[in-house]
C-alpha cells in the first residue's frame, strides 16, 4: 500500500478540506520539537523509548504507552531512541457529529470529553496498554491507515466504525484505573451541548440550571459526578480550547478572540488562558501559528494526504507515495 508520512517537525497541524481521520506510523530519533494541533490526537508507542514533553510535565515513554491530546494541547518528544509511534488523529467535526454519542457513554465520555479537561491533566490523558490490548489497537490502526487510500465520501462509515472500535479498547483500559461510574444523567449531555452552542453567552449556573429545569445544586452534583468538574469549570476549559484554535487559524486580534469565546474582560481572558495552557495567548500564537500542516482530502481521488501551508493554494497537487516494507511497520499480534 502507499504510505503518507506526517511530518511532525512543524509546529501546528490541522485538518482541511473534508478530511476526517488519519492513522500513520512514525519513527523519532533525538528531538521532535514542541508543536500543537487543532484536532484530537492519540499516539501509541510500539517500540523504543523517549521523553514526552507537555504542560503536564515530562513522561518517560516505552512500548504500550498511549497519549491522548485534546485540540490545542501542546507537546513534543525529547531524548528519543528509535521511538516508534502509531498516531491516530481525527477532526473535531467528527467528534461533535458522528461521535457525539460518546459524551454520554460512561467509558468514552471520560476518555474523550471530561478526563482531559480535568485541571491536573491539562488537555491530555495517558494510559499503559498490555501487549494483547496494544495488539488489538494496532489492528484497527492499520485498518484506519489503509482507509486513507480511499475516498472519504464513500468510506465515512468505515472510518467511524474502526475509530469506535479503537476507542473502545482504549476506554476500557482507562476505566480500569478509575472508579466505576454508571451512565451519565441525560441533563449532563444537554448541558454540554447548551454551553457549546452558545459559547460567548455570559452563562451563570442559575441560568444553565433553569434551561434544564433543575436546581443549581442538583445540576452541579450530576455534572461533577459524571465529569469530575462543575459546569462552569467545564465551560472555562471549553472556552480556552476554542480560543487556542482561533489563535492558530485566524488573524483575529486577541481581544476579539476573548470576546468571541465569552471572556470580554482581557485581564480575565489572559489569566484563564494561561491557567489552561501555561502560556499567554500572545505567546501561544507566536510559538505555534507560524507554520501549518494540513490533512487534505485530495481532489484527484479523494484520498487523505498530508500537505503543508496555511492556505488552500498549499494543498498538494499530486499525491506523494512511498512504499513501506511490512518489516518496517509495527508488529500486529
Amino acid at each position: 500500500m502507499t504510505y503518507f508520512p506526517l511530518d511532525t517537525s512543524q509546529e501546528q497541524f490541522h485538518f482541511r478540506d473534508g478530511a476526517l481521520a488519519y492513522a500513520g506510523y512514525h519513527v523519532h530519533d533525538s528531538v521532535n520539537p514542541l508543536h500543537t494541533h487543532s484536532f484530537m490526537e492519540i499516539a501509541f508507542v510500539t517500540e523504543g523509548e523517549g521523553i514526552h514533553e507537555s504542560l503536564a510535565g515530562p513522561l518517560h515513554l516505552q512500548a504500550g504507552d498511549v497519549m491522548l491530546l485534546r485540540p490545542g494541547a501542546w507537546h513534543g518528544y525529547d531524548q528519543c531512541q528509535n521511538l516508534k509511534l502509531y498516531n491516530c488523529c481525527f477532526s473535531s467535526e467528527l467528534l461533535r457529529h458522528e461521535l457525539a454519542w460518546t459524551r454520554e457513554d460512561p467509558l468514552l465520555g471520560y476518555l474523550l470529553w471530561t478526563g482531559p479537561y480535568s485541571a491536573q491533566r491539562q488537555g491530555m490523558l495517558t494510559a499503559r496498554l498490555d501487549p494483547a490490548t496494544l495488539g488489538e489497537c494496532l489492528i484497527h490502526l492499520e485498518a484506519l491507515d489503509a482507509l486513507g487510500d480511499w475516498p472519504v465520501g464513500s468510506h465515512r462509515g468505515d472510518v467511524v466504525g474502526r475509530l469506535s472500535l479503537l476507542l473502545g479498547h482504549l476506554g476500557r483500559t482507562v476505566a480500569r484505573t478509575r472508579e466505576a461510574t454508571g451512565p451519565a444523567h441525560p441533563a449532563v449531555g444537554q448541558a454540554m451541548r447548551l454551553l457549546e452552542a452558545r459559547l460567548a453567552h455570559r452563562w451563570t449556573l442559575t441560568e444553565l440550571a433553569g434551561e434544564l429545569h433543575l436546581a443549581p445544586g442538583y445540576l452541579v452534583r450530576l455534572f461533577k459526578g459524571a465529569t469530575g468538574l462543575p459546569p462552569m469549570a467545564y465551560l472555562a476549559r471549553l472556552r480556552a480550547e476554542t480560543a487556542a484554535v482561533m489563535l492558530l487559524h485566524t488573524d483575529q486580534p486577541v481581544t476579539g478572540i476573548g470576546q468571541a469565546v465569552g471572556w470580554p474582560d482581557q485581564s480575565y481572558f489572559a489569566r484563564r488562558f494561561r491557567a489552561h495552557y501555561g502560556l499567554s495567548a500572545t505567546t501561544y500564537r507566536a510559538q505555534f501559528a507560524g507554520h501549518t500542516a494540513g490533512l487534505w482530502s485530495w481532489s484527484g481521488d479523494g484520498r487523505t494526504v498530508i500537505g503543508f501551508g496555511g492556505t488552500d493554494s498549499a494543498a498538494p497537487k499530486s499525491v506523494p507515495s512511498r512504499d513501506v516494507s511490512p518489516h518496517s511497520r509495527p508488529p500486529v499480534s
